[in-house]
């Protein structure tokens, strides 16, 4: 009976563990994060940049363990503006479920073994890998209670991993990685302008002002809607003939086009309804247009 409960005992504490871990490196985040890399590795590989498994699972490990440990840097650096804001006081380390020194030791574990990981694939992976922890940690979160501007900064961070994966393929930063990175760096400020607008009132609890005039005002909506724009625009690039090996069908640039200004309706809705509820469906719409959009330009390099 004892043997039968220590048992049972150990599986409750690993599922304990495991579950801070999900919830310290913001699993669904990071996972995201690395389906934007393995999609810019797909649209990498070539006839001179062959496919390989070892790579690609590689980049995902090495891309987890760097999103992962800009997660926990970030909670420990904000763990008491956390505990203000219900939708972040439960996390680990503002409920104390993870001691700062523990969080800090993963946190520097997952940096070594993304960066290394990234390493093995390539020097200049490992580079960018390296800069998104950086900005994301040492520039990024201490900004977040002093200016608006963190979100542009974020937005650097934010873009690196659709590029990293071509640049996991092709150990090169081009005109076709420079792409990538352009449309994930737009996408960024309707995203988290929507996400801003409609926690705005737990983001200030905690002393964030994500939009950019600090209000949920006609001129923060009007942003939206002209980072949408460059959006668009960024993404229908490929279909120009102007961004070297990147290309986008005419069949498929239309479906891009298309993706574009169904989220360009929601971030006018915004502007003319001024309320959360619009704000999240934007967010919402936000999220499945980069992931779709992603999914189409693979398709489209394979299929076209």
């Amino acid at each position: 009976m004892k043997i039968i409960l220590n048992v049972s005992d150990n599986e409750v504490s690993l599922r304990s563990l495991f579950a801070d871990f999900v919830a310290i490196t913001k699993a669904r985040l990071a996972i995201s994060v690395v389906f934007s890399s393995v999609a810019g590795y797909l649209l990498g590989v070539s006839d001179d940049n062959p496919f390989h498994w070892a790579t690609l699972i590689m980049l995902t490990i090495g891309g987890y363990c760097m999103v992962g440990a800009s997660n926990v840097f970030n909670q420990i650096i904000e763990k008491d503006l956390d505990a203000l804001m219900d939708r972040t006081k439960n996390r680990p380390v503002p409920t104390g479920k993870v001691s700062v020194r523990n969080a800090f030791i993963l946190g520097s574990l997952l940096t070594i073994a993304g960066i290394g990981i990234l390493y093995s694939i390539n020097p200049k992976t490992a580079m960018f890998g390296a800069i998104s922890i950086f900005l994301y940690t040492s520039v990024y979160t201490p900004l977040k209670t002093i200016t608006p501007l963190a979100v542009f900064v974020g937005a650097f961070p934010g873009a690196i991993p659709f590029m990293l994966g071509w640049v996991a393929a092709t150990n090169d930063f081009d005109i076709e990685a420079g792409t990538l990175f352009l449309i994930q760096f737009f996408w960024q400020f309707p995203h988290f302008w929507a996400i801003g607008w409609f926690l705005f009132d737990d983001y200030k609890k905690g002393g964030f002002y994500m939009l950019p005039t600090g209000k949920r005002d006609k001129k923060t909506a009007l942003q939206i809607i002209l980072y949408t724009v460059w959006l668009i625009i960024a993404s229908y690039l490929p279909a120009t003939g102007f961004t070297g090996n990147l290309k986008l069908s005419m069949g498929f640039a239309a479906v891009v086009l298309a993706l574009g200004i169904w989220m360009l309706v929601y971030a006018v809705k915004l502007y003319k309804n001024m309320d959360a509820p619009s704000a999240k469906k934007l967010m919402l719409v936000s999220v499945s247009y980069i992931s779709l959009l992603q999914v189409i330009y693979v398709l489209d390099k394979f299929l076209g």
